[in-house]
């Protein structure tokens, strides 16, 4: 067992010394390049947008240049669209019918219809019953609710139903509302 100790211990220490310091002057080599990499990557970093700065006219927005006289040969130049004929005008109507000019989707009553026709044209739109309750009045003013949200009304405001605020009125020591079509509505508690 000597020998083998003997020869361990004459090879071992020695050659894990010099291992280590190869691979030291190795690890040193490698940091002081990376090291001097981030420091070369920082400086160009703060420097570009100076150089950016003072050198604008490499780096700004250029205006389109355009090349050519306008020729309409085939160089990359500016291409020149022909002016188009001039459409003659269509020949004038000499009888114009009457159009509604609102986009409602209407025509005039047919007078060879009948009475129907103009009977129905004039019907009026369904009226819109939108619920409403007065809340509170102060002022000259009521405050009502409906199922959007609550309104600050006075005389000749348009309520939810399309009428309009006729009056606000204190009838038997209770306050109340009247629209334009009759209809009464009071404060609900």
């Amino acid at each position: 067992m000597w020998p083998r100790r003997a020869k361990a211990a004459a090879t071992g220490p020695a050659d894990v010394g010099a291992a280590r310091r190869a691979s030291k002057k190795g690890r040193l080599r490698e940091d002081l390049l990376l090291g001097l990499f981030g420091v070369a990557l920082g400086l160009g970093c703060a420097l570009f947008p100076w150089y950016v700065f003072f050198n604008q006219e490499k780096f700004g927005v250029r205006a389109v240049q355009f090349e050519g006289g306008g020729d309409k040969g085939g160089g990359g130049g500016v291409v020149a669209t022909p002016q188009l004929a001039r459409i003659p005008d269509f020949p004038e109507v000499k009888e114009e019918p009457e159009l509604d000019q609102l986009a409602t989707g209407t025509t005039p009553p047919d007078e060879e219809a009948g009475d129907e026709t103009a009977k129905l044209l004039e019907l009026p739109f369904p009226p819109q019953h939108v619920p409403f309750q007065l809340v509170y009045v102060a002022n000259g003013r009521a405050m009502i609710q409906d199922d959007t949200g609550i309104w600050v009304v006075q005389r000749g405001s348009v309520l939810p139903d399309m009428s309009r605020v006729a009056s606000i009125e204190e009838r038997q020591g209770s306050w109340v509302l009247v629209t334009s079509t009759n209809q009464v509505v009071g404060i609900s508690h």
